[in-house]
Parts: structure tokens; sequence; C-alpha cells
């Protein structure tokens, strides 16, 4: 495995052309029967670029998309379901429980994988499946899961083709910006660095704040959590009470918030001012939702890798994961 984190996510730019090349390759059969739901299978950075290409195509999809991120199939499932296995590996074992149930119910089933058991289960039973690169930690590979799935939406009709452009100008946003980038990068990371952190984000954006979430997590070692607005103002923001300075806020504002949505950031802000002396600011350029989208993920995956220089930790260090699938394996 190449565990160089730095070179991963340089190549961020690079995986999305490379992503863009398979897919062209790619040609997926329509399903037998009618589509009325999609069911995503797909566990932490393996399931990110789902989340991340479903929220971009929210608008265009008229037939309702779940996450699956568990070893349970809802009841709906069935003929009419197209069921995607996002699994970086291919050996994920709640996903891979999940598609041998669909299949069992004449789901239509499509996978997404860098090999493994997915890869075999689907060319045993004769669904498609996109091949992505191997070798690298899934969290350093949404780039490849994410047009995949852009793809097969594209290719099966759900969606026009112009998402597909705009994750393209945003490849060149983040090219452009790279230097900019960079010194935000290494400002969030001095914040965030001795600190529990909430990341805050409006709803059009909760996939990236997840995806944040999880790249603090994994590769700065930090305990965080996510929320967005306006529904964290409706709990979340009481229990701010209790805040202190042992916590810090971290909000990814664009340009594009709902008006009351401005208020609601505005308010919290001030409110979460008067509880920590530690509140960060990250606004988003580009001009639509994903090109912003992808620049955010660009600036929070170069901050956990300097977050982590700065407490000075591996970057790569996932030990307890491994630990956790060998004890299940026990």
């Amino acid at each position: 495995m190449n565990n160089n984190m730095h070179k991963l996510i340089a190549q961020f730019p690079a995986n999305i052309t490379e992503a863009f090349q398979i897919a062209s390759e790619m040609k997926y059969q329509k399903p037998a029967n009618a589509i009325h739901n999609i069911v995503v299978c797909g566990m932490g950075g393996s399931g990110i670029g789902a989340k991340l290409a479903v929220q971009w195509t929210q608008d265009e999809l008229k037939i309702p998309v779940i996450f699956l991120q568990d070893y349970y199939l809802p009841h709906f499932v069935n003929e009419n379901s197209l069921v995607i296995g996002s699994s970086y590996s291919g050996n994920t074992e709640e996903s891979l429980e999940t598609i041998q149930k669909a299949h069992a119910r004449g789901a239509h089933i499509v996978g997404v994988c860098s090999g493994g058991k997915l890869a075999a289960f689907c060319k045993d039973n004769g669904f498609d499946c996109a091949i992505v690169p191997s070798g690298n930690q899934p969290r350093a590979a949404v780039a490849f899961s994410l047009i995949q799935i852009l793809n097969l939406f594209f290719q099966l009709e759900f969606i026009q083709g112009n998402v597909l452009e705009s994750v393209e100008m945003g490849r060149r946003l983040i090219v452009a910006e790279a230097t900019e980038i960079q010194e935000e990068a290494k400002k969030l990371a001095a914040f965030l660095k001795d600190k529990v952190i909430a990341i805050y984000a409006t709803s059009a954006y909760e996939a990236v704040a997840i995806r944040a979430k999880q790249q603090f997590n994994e590769n700065g070692k930090l305990l965080c959590w996510q929320h967005v607005l306006p529904e964290m103002n409706h709990n979340e923001l009481v229990a701010w009470g209790g805040g202190d300075n042992r916590f810090g806020a971290l909000f990814l504002e664009t340009n594009e918030e709902h008006p009351q949505n401005v208020k609601r950031i505005q308010f919290t802000k001030d409110y979460l001012k008067t509880r920590t002396d530690f509140v960060y600011t990250l606004n988003a350029i580009g001009n639509s939702t994903v090109e912003r989208s992808i620049y955010f993920i660009n600036v929070v995956d170069w901050a956990s890798y300097y977050l982590s220089e700065l407490k000075g930790i591996d970057v790569n260090e996932i030990v307890i994961v491994e630990g956790l699938k060998k004890f299940l394996e026990a």
C-alpha cells in the first residue's frame, strides 16, 4: 500500500482525470425492470463518494436514494431497486452482506471497487462492476468512486451530464488555486490543534461536512463531529451553553445559503463566540455547488495532513481499524 498521504492528497486532481478515463470505458447494462429506488451500500471512505454524488444531483434525481451503513437491508428493496455496492477493497463485510441480500430479492446490482469479493460476486452473477485503481487507502480514493457513480447515474439517464462538467471545473479550480489552498489548509490545521471540533454547514453541504469529519478523524486523529443548519439550531445550539475553550467550531460557508440560513449562521456564530474563543470560518470559492464542494474537500484534506504534522503523529496509521477487522474475523 502506498502510505505517502502527502503524495496521495496531491494526486487528487490527477485522480479526477483518471477516474473520468475509467468512466469513459464503462458501459452499464440497462436494468431489466423499472427502477423505483436507489440503495447505496458503502462504509467510511468507500461510501462518501456516493454521498457527494447524490447530494450534487438531488435536484435531478426523481427517485429516492438511501444509504446503508450496516448489515441490514430495508424490506422495500426488490426487483425495482438499484443497489450500488461501493467498497474500495471490495471486501467490506457490511456492504457484501447487504449486496447478497439484495441479490436474493432480485435487485439490480452495480459494484464500484478495486477488486476483492465484490468484483468476484458481480462477475459471477453478471452484474456490472467499475474497477478502480488499487493500493491506496479508501479515504484517498474518493475521486474514483464519486465519478463512477455519477457516470452510472448519467448512463442510466437519472441525470444530465452537467454535473460531470462541473467536476472538471472543480478540478481546474483546485489546480489554479493550489498555493492559496495550501495556505488556507495550514491556517486551518493550526486552529484545529488541541481542540474538539464541531463542523457546521448548511444541508446542501452535509456530505462535505461528513467528509471533513472523516478526514480529521483518520488523518489527524482528531475527535470531532458534524451537524447541519438549520437542524442544528433546533437542538445542538442549546448544548453550547456548556461550551468552553476545549471546543472549537468550524463553519463551512458559501455564497448560496438561503437568506434565513445566513441569519441563522450569523446568530449561531455570535452565540458560540460567547462560549469559546475558537470559531473559524472557511469560505468556499467556485461558481457552483460542485466546484465549492471540491474546494472544501481539497482544503480539508490538506488541513488534516498538516494537522498530523503539527501533532507529530502518523497520518496513515489506522491500527485500531485493522485490529477490529481481525477481531471480527476470529
